[in-house]
């Protein structure tokens, strides 16, 4: 139901963002703390009397995650940790945030349900016993995309545990996704597949190669009619995406043509030096679902 401000309309929208700040490290960090417990299986912490496990050992763990996710943050103790801000300039403690995202994706692919705790009173402690299922991902998964929408992350943590970054402005649908699953032609569907699982990835050089990526199946889509050569694929595609009105063939037409000359004038494609440069990942969103919309609507059309 919300806060009173927020069932009101007396608090400021959260502004979205894909930086991830000291704070919304710490309170992600922390979240995934709260599920230490259950990946103490895989890094356990074993009871002094040698029969089972009392907690996760976090040297262990943190000894793999140098291996596992090199660029996770690591105190000055070799310890995974929260970064801080230091009192003085310069003091502050660097961290890569992609790291993070992809100890978020650890976290869920390990995460075990506990089956049971057990008081072990001469060592005041419990012992530990799993089960093989980690139907607690659920949970955790629950827990990591409330933090996203309450700081204004944009990102989501999926059903299939990967961390996807979520476009406001974007055309992508799950209809869409739907729509290129059905392509009969192999190689414009895994094209498309790729382009569309790069553009859902955080960080602006997954974003730069999706849209690669979709104009590689751009053309790809052009010579579907293997029987033609690639001009009178391209008009057939056209001419079915417009049912034959030529109104809308001009529309379409134009539009091929200017998202080709888009591909051949800058660094999408081609990489010589005559090509212009895309230096501001805004523009990949723009390209990327310019080009999307326009193949969206022909798959719909092919036969």
């Amino acid at each position: 139901m919300g806060y009173y401000t927020e069932r009101h309309g007396l608090r400021a929208p959260v502004e979205r963002t894909e930086t991830i700040t000291y704070e919304m490290y710490a309170l992600i960090f922390d979240c995934c703390g709260r599920y230490f417990e259950n990946i103490a299986w895989k890094y356990p912490e074993e009871c002094p009397d040698g029969n089972g496990c009392c907690g996760l050992d976090i040297g262990k763990l943190s000894i793999a995650l140098k291996f596992e996710i090199p660029t996770l943050f690591q105190n000055e103790n070799g310890i995974i940790d929260k970064p801080r801000k230091g009192y003085y300039r310069g003091d502050d403690d660097v961290f890569d945030q992609y790291g993070l995202l992809d100890f978020i994706e650890f976290m869920f692919a390990t995460v075990r349900n506990i089956s049971n705790r057990f008081w072990h009173s001469y060592y005041r402690h419990y012992d530990i016993s799993f089960e093989k299922a980690n139907g607690i991902s659920s949970s955790f998964r629950t827990d990591i995309n409330n933090i996203f929408t309450q700081t204004g992350l944009a990102y989501s943590l999926s059903h299939f545990g990967m961390v996807e970054r979520v476009t406001d402005n974007g055309i992508l649908s799950k209809e869409i996704e739907a729509n290129v699953i059905q392509i009969s032609e192999k190689g414009l569907k895994e094209l498309l597949q790729d382009a569309i699982l790069l553009y859902k990835t955080p960080g602006p050089q997954a974003r730069q190669h999706s849209v690669e990526k979709i104009w590689d199946a751009l053309e790809r889509l052009k010579t579907y009619y293997t029987t033609m050569d690639k001009k009178a694929s391209v008009a057939k595609i056209v001419d079915d995406m417009a049912n034959s009105r030529v109104e809308f063939s001009t529309i379409f037409d134009e539009e091929f043509r200017a998202l080709t000359k888009i591909g051949n004038d800058f660094r999408i494609r081609h990489h010589e030096t005559n090509k212009t440069d895309i230096t501001d990942s805004r523009h990949y969103d723009y390209f990327f679902n310019r080009c999307l919309s326009l193949i969206a609507l022909a798959i719909q059309y092919l036969k």
